[in-house]
């Protein structure tokens, strides 16, 4: 098969011949139609992860969309979403023809969302949806703050807060671009955090004075400003560190609202759990109220994409087509 490879640990993936990957006695086999490029497959890549170095060559991509060309435990021909542990464990990832799958990692999709777009929302939007739903347990009529609101987790966050009923959602974004992808979004008001005097008075004028939830992929000194406009009994959740690995927060303030710093990461998520986000990203992405910005790019063209997105010049998502 054709796939991206990956033969050097910090250098993009070269669009190559590789062995086929065998699905094993539990596994299934999936043509892969669309993958997903995301800033964890760069960081694997990198040997510089927590996850310790990969073994090279291997294939990268966390996560894929395809069709199930052989299992012993899924229909042959079920149209599926899946993720990997490529880069994390041995073996290879999505960004192929052909990718190997165990079961667990397999959700049947039976609703028409495009394969791009449903690629693009992935385990970005299954974050964003249970960092609302689950984590800050959020009620209709609160109102939401979603840091780095411009990216894929922000959009699918800002669009769940308004199908979850929210009452006021604010972005807050580090660029024009970002901003006006929030916007597309749904977003009532957009905050630029470049400039950064004054960002707690400017986002407790967006919110309306105070605000119930934060959605925050981004942490360092935005997360601090947002955690200070929080309301009596507000949740904070936190999903990265795009914008800085600390943050400061005031005991007198957390103490005296009661506020909730919580953490969150997919990999807590029961296989249950997961599917249930999926399938609930996947109904709303068909109504239209979940998307995520995206370009399509031919998976030949992977070097050219993964060098633009480890330049930060991605503007939104990659997705590649084999």
């Amino acid at each position: 098969m054709h796939a991206a490879v990956l033969h050097t640990l910090g250098q993009p993936p070269s669009y190559a011949e590789h062995p086929d990957p065998q699905r094993g006695k539990a596994g299934s086999l999936v043509r892969v139609s669309a993958a997903p490029l995301a800033p964890l497959d760069l960081l694997c890549a990198s040997g510089t992860s927590y996850f310790g170095a990969p073994a090279v060559p291997y294939v990268p991509g966390v996560q894929g969309v395809g069709v199930v060309e052989e299992s012993d435990s899924v229909t042959v021909g079920t149209r599926v979403w899946f993720t990997s542990s490529a880069g994390i464990a041995p073996g290879d990832g999505s960004l192929a023809e052909l990718a190997a799958v165990s079961g667990d990692d397999l959700v049947p999709v039976d609703v028409p969302v495009d394969d791009a777009a449903l690629a693009a929302l992935g385990l970005s939007a299954v974050a964003a949806w249970m960092a609302l739903t689950w984590k800050a347990r959020m009620r209709p009529g609160e109102r939401v703050l979603v840091l780095g609101g411009g990216g894929a987790v922000g959009q699918v966050a800002i669009g769940a807060a308004r199908i979850l009923g929210a009452d006021r959602v604010v972005a807050a974004c580090r660029s024009s671009g970002a901003a006006s992808r929030a916007e597309a979004a749904g977003a009532d008001e957009v905050v630029l955090t470049s400039e950064p005097d004054g960002l707690e008075q400017r986002l407790s004028r967006a919110c309306g004075g105070q605000v119930d939830v934060v959605i925050d992929p981004v942490f360092g000194p935005t997360a601090e400003a947002a955690a200070r406009v929080l309301a009596e009994g507000g949740r904070l959740v936190n999903l990265g560190g795009s914008g800085g690995d600390t943050a400061v927060f005031s005991s007198a303030v957390l103490r005296s609202r009661s506020i909730e710093v919580l953490g969150y990461t997919n990999n807590s998520l029961t296989v249950e759990q997961r599917r249930g986000a999926v399938t609930a990203v996947c109904r709303h992405a068909c109504d239209g109220g979940l998307a995520v910005s995206h370009e399509v790019r031919r998976l030949d063209e992977v070097e050219e994409v993964w060098l633009r997105l480890a330049s930060g010049d991605a503007g939104g998502r990659f997705v590649l087509r084999p």
